[in-house]
Order: C-alpha cells, then sequence, then structure tokens
C-alpha cells in the first residue's frame, strides 16, 4: 500500500471514532525517516495536551492493529498541529476565514515579482475551492488549490 493511501486509510478509520470523543482529526502523515513514522495530528475545542495525546496514541493504536491496515513495522506519534497548523481540508479554510494565513506557491504569483511566499488575510474559499485572499495593500485575489504549495496559520511574537 503506497504511503497516501495508508494516511487515507487511516483517517478514514480514525475519523468517526475520535468524532465521538470530540477530537478531530487534522492530518495524517505516513512517511520514511529512519523507519516508518505514522503521525496522527488531533486537536479538540480549546486544544490538545499531552494526556490527550497519550489517550489517543493507545486508543488508536489498539483500532490500529486489530485491523492490520499497516504491512510495515511503524512508530505511531499522535501530536497537536501547533499554532502554525497547516490548513489542507476545506473545513479547515471555512474555519480559519478571518485569519491572517502563510501563503506558500509553487510558482510566482502573477504581477508580483517573483513572490512564492507571502502572508495573506483568508476570505474563505470560492464554490470550486479556490481560496479567496487579501493581499496586505488590500489586494483581493483568488488561487486555485493546484497553484499552492501550502498553507499555515500565520503567527508572530
Amino acid at each position: 500500500m503506497a504511503h497516501k493511501e495508508v494516511e487515507d486509510a487511516v483517517e478514514k478509520l480514525l475519523e468517526p471514532i475520535l468524532e465521538a470523543d470530540g477530537i478531530e482529526v487534522v492530518d495524517v502523515e505516513y512517511v520514511r525517516e529512519r523507519n516508518w513514522i505514522l503521525r496522527i495530528f488531533i486537536d479538540k475545542e480549546g486544544g490538545v495536551d499531552l494526556n490527550d495525546c497519550q489517550v489517543i496514541s493507545e486508543k488508536a493504536g489498539a483500532i490500529l492493529d486489530e485491523k492490520d491496515l499497516i504491512p510495515d513495522n511503524y512508530m505511531l506519534e499522535v501530536s497537536s498541529p501547533g499554532l502554525d497548523r497547516v490548513l489542507k481540508k476545506d473545513k479547515d479554510f471555512i474555519r480559519y476565514t478571518g485569519e491572517e494565513v502563510d501563503v506558500k506557491l509553487f510558482a510566482p504569483l502573477e504581477g508580483h515579482k517573483g513572490v512564492k511566499a507571502f502572508t495573506a488575510l483568508l476570505d474563505g474559499l470560492s464554490e470550486d475551492g479556490s481560496l479567496k485572499l487579501t493581499l496586505e495593500g488590500g489586494e483581493s485575489i483568488v488561487l486555485g488549490r493546484d497553484k499552492i504549495s501550502q498553507v499555515r496559520l500565520h503567527f508572530s511574537f
């Protein structure tokens, strides 16, 4: 099973079970570093703490062992997505409408002198799923997701 298939299968399996406990599965990563690592990023209203991560790690581990979805040996990590969380899903973009985000593009933004990374105000999603953004100067733009490498919540000290 390819790593993307593993990520999708794990998310599909765990999402309804954890949502019943008020826990949102924010993202799943299955990556090979030194060994295979399955990372599950979770969140809940008010944020997650170390105890939440431990409880969910035990619960997810038991479910994953029972279902035996992953043929390789792997390490399971359960974590908070952090203050500068990556936004990927429609529900993320809807939830964080009105917030500042850091945007990275695959290619420079047209008409902006080679700019591939910038901070903007997230104005939500268009009907086709493109991101609506307001740049620092007040210019509104719409970007298709195929142009976007990554979107993170902006975090400043």
